[in-house]
């Protein structure tokens, strides 16, 4: 159990290592092999990583069955992906906790001045072919040596062994490390919060047959999003500005006549001139979202919880005001108390910062619930939202005649 979850911390480990130097590194896990590292643009290998954890950090043996295992695995992997040629052979790499001893192949497949593929060859080949190795690995070494002298040096010359990992109890170190998680109070916190998310990153990956719950990969961009975000959080520095808060033309403002958003405002007998006011949050609401998606400077979850909690407050509101009308209230009170839910709503949410530690400009939120009232009622149930009593009533009659 502890090698599988191993295996998962180890992706993020390496994951974060890569990102410092390629964002857009991605990783998946057992498809192709434990870990795989993926050229973004063709989504093939660049590296296929076999993961052996052993809790006692004894010798790496040349006989056992981590490396034949692991050889007879990268046999098959190469397989699908049709016998790449040598110029195309992804990385195959081999993570231990076990140490390499200096006499053996292991040594000589490290990084280094020590690297020697071809001494490795030789020992591989010979252990390979001796009758009287162990049957527990027989098959295994026999694959090997069905392949071609040139395929094999082309399997060897592929091999990385990074032996003397981390054991499983050592790694929040190197996690804390390569996260850029400085000692501090909230140090423990951060990572936690990290590796929470991995973890449900890693269920989707490792997911098979729901495709609503599988994802292919996940991408270094997506966790040094995920890591801004929750160091920020515990840093206190804000989400950056970088929309104008200007008035729009009225070529803009013709461009929003017919959505949802201004049909709720009219539904209040909202004046044109408070329609354009709440549409300019709208619209350069929504522009700085998406710039925050773009640049990586926060995750869609946490708009969608951000989104969730302005909900919330818009529902406090709209309960609190519509609970004394009766069906008999008049048209033009009912309009007045719309009016009342919005700009209540809107001094609620105003302080409501967009990722948590962190304030936000007052129109992100203001725009943003507007983009909820631009969600019809019957498709979003769980997320739409109105301002007039009647709402969902007006929302359905206006989707009857759009039909």
């Amino acid at each position: 159990m502890t090698g599988y979850l191993y295996q998962c911390e180890l992706a993020l480990l390496e994951l974060a290592e890569r990102g410092w130097d390629n964002a857009t590194i991605e990783v998946r896990m057992e498809l192709l092999d434990d870990i795989e590292f993926l050229d973004p643009e063709t989504h093939t290998p660049l590296e296929l990583l076999q993961s052996k954890h052993r809790e006692a950090a004894g010798p790496l043996s040349e006989t056992g069955k981590d490396f034949w295992r692991s050889v007879a695995s990268w046999i098959d992997a190469l397989k699908e992906l049709s016998d790449p040629a040598a110029a195309t052979m992804p990385l195959l790499r081999l993570v231990s906790t076990q140490v390499a001893p200096r006499d053996t192949f292991f040594h000589l497949l490290r990084s280094g001045p020590d690297r020697d593929v071809r001494k490795a060859l030789a020992r591989i080949e010979q252990i390979a072919s001796d009758a009287d190795g162990p049957g527990t690995t027989a098959k295994d070494r026999a694959l090997f040596m069905a392949l071609t002298p040139e395929r094999r040096y082309q399997l060897v010359n592929a091999m990385i062994v990074h032996d003397g990992a981390p054991v499983m109890s050592d790694l929040n170190p190197s996690l804390a490390k390569e996260l850029g998680i400085t000692p501090s109070g909230h140090a423990e916190a951060a990572l936690d919060a990290i590796k929470g998310w991995w973890y449900r990153m890693a269920v989707e990956l490792l997911e098979r047959k729901n495709p609503q719950r599988m994802r292919a990969s996940v991408g270094a961009q997506e966790l040094a999003c995920l890591r801004d975000e929750v160091l920020h959080r515990y840093a206190e520095k804000d989400l950056p500005i970088t929309e104008t808060l200007r008035n729009l033309t009225e070529a803009e403002l013709a461009g929003y006549e017919d959505q949802l958003v201004v049909s709720q405002m009219r539904w209040i007998d909202l004046p044109d001139d408070e329609i354009a006011m709440h549409l300019r949050s709208y619209h350069h609401a929504r522009a700085q979202r998406s710039a925050w998606l773009r640049t990586f400077k926060i995750t869609s979850e946490r708009l969608e919880e951000y989104e969730q909690e302005l909900h919330y407050e818009w529902e406090r509101t709209f309960r609190r005001h519509t609970r004394r009308l009766r069906n008999g209230t008049p048209d033009a009170e009912r309009q007045e108390v719309g009016q009342e839910v919005l700009d209540d709503t809107m001094d609620k949410v105003a302080g409501k910062p967009a990722r948590h530690g962190s304030t936000t400009a007052a129109w992100i939120g203001h725009g943003t619930l507007h983009g909820l009232a631009d969600q019809a009622a019957t498709a979003h149930p769980d997320r739409a939202l109105g301002w007039h009593p009647d709402y969902t009533d007006l929302c359905k009659q206006r989707e009857e005649q759009d039909q």
